[in-house]
């Protein structure tokens, strides 16, 4: 999906291995990507940023081709801190061991869980259409729970939501991109082969059991981590840019700017993208302008 980038399986511990696409020349950055995707949600923007950078373009634990372990009763196995993990090991085993850090959805939240446990190794990091987890499930009101409903709903137990999905995935992921973009259907938005790469291996049932896992652990064993770093007063010391979908949900429940600030030190800026949740996809041109201006200070 990404032209000119050369495709890597990593090993990163305990038999799992990541699925990464490396290309360009130029300091270290690691491109996470959200919920349904895959790295090739970066299509359209990591060959520029290749252009002064080493780009790499992971798929997260129980995404894409990267591995896809079992759920665990305590859920550690998605937990952010696991994810991240994996993200670290890919880039010491590149040979990069400070990076810079780009996240969109659920990669913006390894992102985070990245800068708190692993701060030497982020230079700096970006996170697209978020705030953290502690802050959405402690503000949830009836307006998050009917838009962001699928937060609750992936997170019942095992396996009620496998079920439900695997009935037929195809009608879930279309509908659910549709909506988070705001379009009546996701052809409006997303490339044909981008959208047929989500929908490959979405429709895996192991990838469908891996995401529900990522939300449980969002639901507890994250919030406890969260909790934990709160109560120690660990924040983000990075310099950290903000990038939000002006027409998403996190645009109209939030100040994203203000939230960030109660968890990051060196908040540098933000940028409303017009566009919905995908912004890399439907506002190829002024993210990749954001983060080509964070990535050069």
């Amino acid at each position: 999906m990404i032209e000119g980038f050369a495709e890597r399986d990593i090993e990163v511990g305990d038999g799992l291995t990541i699925r990464a696409l490396v290309g360009g020349e130029g300091p270290p950055l690691l491109l996470l990507h959200g919920y349904p995707q895959t790295h090739a949600m970066w299509h359209l923007v990591a060959p520029a940023l290749a252009r002064t950078h080493t780009v790499v373009a992971t798929d997260l634990r129980g995404y894409g081709d990267s591995s896809k372990p079992a759920g665990d009763e305590a859920h550690t196995r998605y937990s952010k801190r696991a994810m991240a993990d994996d993200q670290v090991a890919v880039m010491h085993a590149l040979g990069f061991d400070r990076f810079a850090v780009v996240g969109h959805d659920r990669g913006a939240r390894v992102a985070h869980r990245m800068c708190l446990d692993h701060p030497a190794r982020v230079s700096r990091a970006a996170v697209l259409d978020i705030v953290p987890t502690r802050h959405m499930f402690g503000t949830a009101d009836k307006a998050f729970g009917m838009t962001y409903y699928h937060w609750f709903f992936l997170a019942q137990p095992y396996d009620l939501p496998e079920r439900l999905i695997g009935s037929d995935p195809e009608y879930y992921i279309r509908r659910k991109m549709a909506q988070w973009s705001g379009v009546s259907d996701v052809s409006e938005v997303f490339a044909p082969d981008a959208f047929a790469e989500y929908l490959r291996c979405f429709t895996d049932p192991a990838t469908i059991h891996a995401s529900c896992e990522d939300y449980r652990a969002a639901a507890t064993i994250d919030l406890e981590h969260d909790d934990v770093d709160v109560h120690k007063g660990r924040r983000i010391h990075c310099p950290l840019l903000v990038l939000w979908g002006a027409k998403g949900f996190i645009a109209r429940q939030y100040d994203p700017l203000e939230v960030w600030r109660q968890y990051a030190d060196d908040v540098v800026g933000g940028v409303a993208v017009d566009s919905g949740h995908f912004l890399a996809e439907e506002a190829p041109e002024q993210t990749l302008a954001a983060l080509e201006k964070f990535l050069r200070a």
